[in-house]
């Protein structure tokens, strides 16, 4: 029987679409300073503001007390975050592995990709594990899915019609690095 309950690191992780490259960048280079994380994301000044401040309102990321020196990193993981971190690595890798670009997913891409990785394979067994999301923003995530060439949708010859969703094979990829 499929899980009844999401993986509550895997929606923080889904909750700001720069969160998973920003730790997965901090994780790789020991800290960052706020230019070269703009730089090496390619990302836009007040998107890596909002994620930076996201990752500490969650207790991920703190300013570094030390920072002053040009060559110490002005953002760094707390203990909290480098647990958080090396499963946004591993999401990327998976991310890169198979082409999808950082950012890519919606805020509720992950949770999905593990839903349905998990057997949860109809909408609303997937809005009931995902409680809080909202129909149109898994409708939203499921459609960004299958535009990515995540996820399948299949309707079901049946009265009234149903859809079941299938993970691709890049998608089963990014579905075991998820459940990692």
């Amino acid at each position: 029987m499929p899980s009844t309950a999401p993986d509550p690191l895997l929606v923080q992780l889904g909750s700001h679409r720069w969160l998973v490259p920003l730790l997965a960048d901090l994780a790789t280079h020991k800290g960052a300073r706020f230019v070269e994380l703009i730089h090496r994301l390619e990302l836009p000044r007040d998107s890596c503001v909002r994620t930076l401040e996201a990752a500490a309102a969650i207790g991920w990321v703190e300013r570094n007390p030390g920072h002053g020196h040009p060559l110490r990193p002005e953002y760094i993981l707390t203990e909290a975050g480098a647990a958080a971190a090396a499963r946004a690595a591993t999401i990327a890798e998976a991310q890169s592995a198979i082409g999808l670009p950082p950012g890519a997913a919606t805020r509720w891409g992950l949770p999905l990709v593990a839903g349905i990785g998990a057997g949860h394979d109809r909408f609303n067994a997937l809005s009931r594990l995902l409680a809080p999301a909202t129909p149109r923003a898994l409708s939203q995530g499921l459609t960004a899915l299958g535009q990515h060439g995540l996820v399948t949708r299949h309707v079901l010859d049946l009265r009234p019609p149903a859809s079941r969703y299938d993970l691709t094979r890049t998608g089963a990829l990014l579905a075991a690095a998820c459940a990692q």
